[in-house]
């Protein structure tokens, strides 16, 4: 089961992701998240991955959506608290990683 927990603080959305992130998840995060950062226009957001046990195809291509929204706003996002197994898999996606989210903020810079 996938279960996505919000927090905007500062001018920042951190999204905490746990569970398993497959087609089901990523509806979410397309149908909800894009356009909730869309219609606010968010600049910055940080995804926390710790407790995300597995991601697939649909997972990654969600996340990348994620991206070009943020991008649209002319901002910046970051994964942080990657393990090393997602690690491999979201790699790809060429997003900054960080250790925590303390460091993503220094990382973005806001």
């Amino acid at each position: 089961m996938f279960e996505m927990d919000l927090e905007y603080s500062k001018g920042i959305l951190f999204a905490r992701l746990s569970g398993k992130l497959t087609r089901k998840g990523s509806y979410k995060l397309n149908n909800y998240l894009v356009p909730v950062i869309l219609k606010h226009k968010i600049k910055y957001l940080v995804y926390n991955l710790f407790e995300l046990d597995y991601i697939d195809e649909s997972g990654l291509d969600a996340l990348l959506n994620t991206k070009c929204a943020i991008k649209t706003n002319k901002g910046k996002i970051c994964l942080c608290e990657v393990s090393k197994e997602l690690n491999r898999r979201v790699k790809r996606l060429h997003i900054k990683k960080t250790d925590n989210e303390l460091s993503a903020l220094h990382l973005l810079e806001v």
